[in-house]
C-alpha cells in the first residue's frame, strides 16, 4: 500500500511540474494579446492616436492584438510589466530599474537614440524651471544658481521618475552637500517638505505635464520635469535650447493640461542630460522568437519614418519622438542603464 500511495504521490508531483513547466515555457508563444503598460505622461488623450499607431504597427507585424493599459501613477505601470500582467512597456530608466529589480525578467528592449542615429547621443533633458518673471532670483551676478532653490515650494513628478525626480534630486544633494551646513543632505530628505525641511513645501506632479502645470499655475516656485515630455505643449521663446536661460512659452492650442496655463513663460536654471527612456519587456511573457521580431519590427526603417511614431518638428501631431535628424529606435541592453543605477548607490 505504502509503496503504491508514494508511486501516485510521485506521479502527481511530476504530472503537476510537467504541467507548470508546459504553461510557462509555451504561455509566450501562445498569447494573442500583447498589453502595453504606459506611464502618465503618455496616457492622456492627445497620446492617443500616438498609442494606437505604435499598437496597429505591431499588431499589423505580429498578428496579435494589442491592448494598451494607460496610468495615472508611476508604480502602477511598473508593477504591472513586472508582475506579468502587462508584456510590454514604455518607462523612463529609472522606472526599468525599478521594475527590473522586483523581476530580473524585466528587460530593455529598444531605446530612442539621438540625431547621430545611435546610443552615443541617446539623451533627453531633464530641466529645473521657474516662472520666468522670477528668475533672476536664481541668480549669483550673471551666472545661474540653484543656491535660492532651498526653502522654496518644489515640484517633482514622482519618485520613480528619472528626470523628474532621480537625476534633479542627486544633482540637488551633489551641489549642497559640499556646504558644511547640507553634508549629510540625503536625496530622501528632498522627498517631502516643511519646518526644518530643505524645501517649504513639496509638491508632486504626477506626470511631467502636471508637474510643470504646478509651477505655471503657481502652486511651486521651481519644478522639475523634462524636455521630451513637454515639447509638444511649449516653444522656445528665447535663448538656448536645453541651456540654463532659456525660456519657454506655452503654446496657443495646447492640449489639457496646458489649455489653463497658455501662453505663460518658464525660464530654465538649469538642464542636465539623461538617458533615452526603453521599450521594456516582461521575457516570462515575451518568448525570445517575439523578442527578436518586435526589435526587427520597432528598429525598422518602417517606424524610423512613420511621422506618427519619429513626428517632424513643425509637425502638429502629438507622437511619443521629435525627428530632428537621424532618430530611430534602437536594440539596448541592461548594461546601458548603469549610469542611472549608479546615482543609488
Amino acid at each position: 500500500m505504502k509503496r503504491t500511495y508514494f508511486a501516485l504521490l510521485t506521479l502527481v508531483i511530476l504530472v503537476v511540474f510537467s504541467g507548470c513547466s508546459s504553461s510557462a515555457g509555451g504561455a509566450a508563444a501562445e498569447k494573442d494579446t500583447l498589453t502595453i503598460a504606459w506611464l502618465p505622461n503618455e496616457s492622456g488623450a492627445d497620446f492617443t492616436e500616438a498609442r494606437d499607431e505604435i499598437g496597429k504597427i505591431i499588431e499589423e507585424k505580429t498578428g496579435k492584438k494589442v491592448k494598451h493599459q494607460t496610468t495615472t501613477d508611476y508604480i502602477v505601470a511598473i508593477e504591472a510589466i513586472a508582475n506579468g500582467n502587462a508584456d510590454i512597456s514604455f518607462l523612463g530608466a529609472q522606472g526599468y530599474i525599478e521594475a527590473h529589480n522586483k523581476n530580473e525578467k524585466v528587460l530593455p528592449l529598444v531605446v530612442r537614440s539621438g540625431e547621430s542615429g545611435t546610443l552615443e547621443d541617446a539623451v533627453y533633458y531633464s530641466w529645473l524651471a521657474v516662472n520666468k518673471d522670477n528668475v533672476d532670483e536664481y541668480k549669483n551676478g550673471d551666472e545661474f544658481s540653484i543656491d535660492h532653490i532651498k526653502g522654496k515650494k518644489f515640484s517633482f513628478v514622482s519618485n520613480s521618475s528619472t528626470s523628474g525626480f532621480k537625476v534633479p534630486s542627486q544633482g540637488i544633494v551633489d551641489y549642497f552637500s559640499k556646504k558644511d551646513e547640507f553634508k549629510n543632505l540625503k536625496a530622501e530628505d528632498l522627498l517631502q517638505g516643511g519646518k526644518n525641511q530643505f524645501f517649504s513645501e513639496v509638491l508632486y506632479g504626477g506626470s511631467h505635464q502636471g508637474s510643470a502645470v504646478n509651477l505655471l499655475s503657481n502652486k511651486a516656485d521651481v519644478a522639475a520635469f523634462c524636455d521630451s515630455c513637454v515639447n509638444t505643449y511649449v516653444e522656445l521663446a528665447d535663448g538656448e535650447e536645453n541651456h540654463a536661460g532659456a525660456v519657454y512659452k506655452v503654446k496657443e492650442g495646447a492640449a489639457e493640461p496646458f489649455n489653463t496655463v497658455v501662453g505663460k513663460e518658464f525660464s530654465l536654471i538649469s538642464a542636465t542630460p539623461v538617458l533615452n527612456a526603453p521599450f521594456a519587456i516582461n521575457s516570462e511573457n515575451v518568448d525570445k522568437d517575439l523578442q527578436a521580431k518586435l526589435v526587427d519590427i520597432l528598429t525598422s526603417d518602417a517606424v524610423t519614418n512613420n511621422e506618427k511614431v519619429f513626428v517632424p518638428e513643425d509637425s502638429k501631431f502629438t507622437g511619443l519622438f521629435t525627428k530632428k535628424g537621424d532618430e530611430r529606435l534602437v536594440e539596448v541592453d541592461d548594461s546601458w542603464f548603469n549610469p542611472i543605477r549608479e546615482l543609488s548607490k
